[in-house]
């Protein structure tokens, strides 16, 4: 039979972990039909079916649940090995890395991110994942090299810390009747219409915990998946909107939205960094996280509140 190169692989890889031809297709930016053809060659090089129609879906016969981890590990071998060098000049290396950050820091964190990289190693490019809405491992799978923003628990090998902890503050546009108190309380906070975030769609968190200890509640009007979307609400209509103070302050001056501190007292939110230790002795690795490190800290202490 005919032997798989590298690419068929990969491909199939892929094709194991989704069970599905579109989302590999997607997984290795390609089409479905080009996926499609690249399983039939890999079904005519194993000499079995390897995925077969389940009604609407795709299920793994016997022979490629026997294939995926041994498959899996051959396609991580062979990414590292041609990856990076963990010796090569970061400043002079190409290569593209995959980051998985929320809608805010896409806004806020990675302007500066990419200028300083152009800068300080012009042949790195960055590739944006958005935050899946179930967790995935992702850092594990190689499908993402760094995971920022709100870091989750990780299998045990994963490489973690934190960059910083935000403070919630609250944000209405320049006309809403909080804009005008100096001190919102915690009955008027409560009184008014609010939107929340979440992207699992869950309307209620640690502030209406709050606010029930103090016999109060609020009316929720809309939920929302990201904080780019509720602060473009709170900007057109009279609702509060809650974001972190220094990573939201560029597009809170942007949007020319006011803020008030919450009168309630909430957890601060830790704002933290994530690789799989394949990447951590990668210089042109450590490079980005450094980098990272540094504009994430700079990004917040040049802010303050108005």
């Amino acid at each position: 039979m005919d032997h798989p190169s590298l690419s068929l692989i990969e491909a199939l890889d892929a094709l194991l972990a989704e069970n599905s031809v579109t989302k590999a297709a997607e997984r290795l930016h390609t089409s479905p039909p080009a996926m499609s053809r690249t399983l039939t060659r890999l079904r005519r090089a194993f000499g079995d079916p390897l995925l077969v129609r389940a009604g609407r879906n795709l299920v793994p016969t016997p022979r490629a649940l026997e294939l995926r981890g041994e498959v899996h590990a051959v396609a991580l071998r062979a990414r590292a090995l041609f990856g990076p060098s963990s010796t090569a000049d970061p400043s002079t290396a190409v290569c593209t890395f995959d980051l998985q950050v929320n809608d805010m820091l896409s806004t806020t964190f990675i302007p500066p991110l990419l200028d300083d990289l152009r800068a300080q190693a012009p042949g790195i490019s960055l590739r944006l994942r958005p935050e899946a809405i179930e967790d995935t491992p992702a850092l594990r799978e190689g499908l993402v090299d760094v995971e920022i923003g709100i870091v989750r628990p990780h299998d045990p090998e994963i490489h973690s810390e934190t960059l910083l902890t935000e403070t919630l503050i609250g944000v209405v546009r320049p006309d809403h009747p909080l804009a005008e108190e100096k001190t919102v309380t915690p009955r008027h906070f409560a009184e008014a219409d609010h939107i929340v975030v979440s992207r699992r769609g869950r309307a209620h968190g640690p502030i209406d915990e709050q606010l029930a200890e103090l016999g109060l509640s609020r009316r929720v009007v809309a939920v929302v998946p990201s904080v780019a979307t509720a602060l473009f609400l709170a900007r057109q209509t009279d609702v509060v909107s809650v974001a972190p103070a220094g990573l939201a302050r560029p597009m809170l001056d942007t949007l020319d939205l006011r803020t008030f501190p919450i009168p309630l007292t909430l957890p601060h939110l830790t704002i933290g960094m994530a690789w799989h230790p394949r990447n951590h002795h990668d210089r042109t690795h450590q490079l980005l996280r450094e980098r990272t490190r540094h504009i994430m800290t700079s990004t917040v202490n040049n802010t303050g509140e108005r």
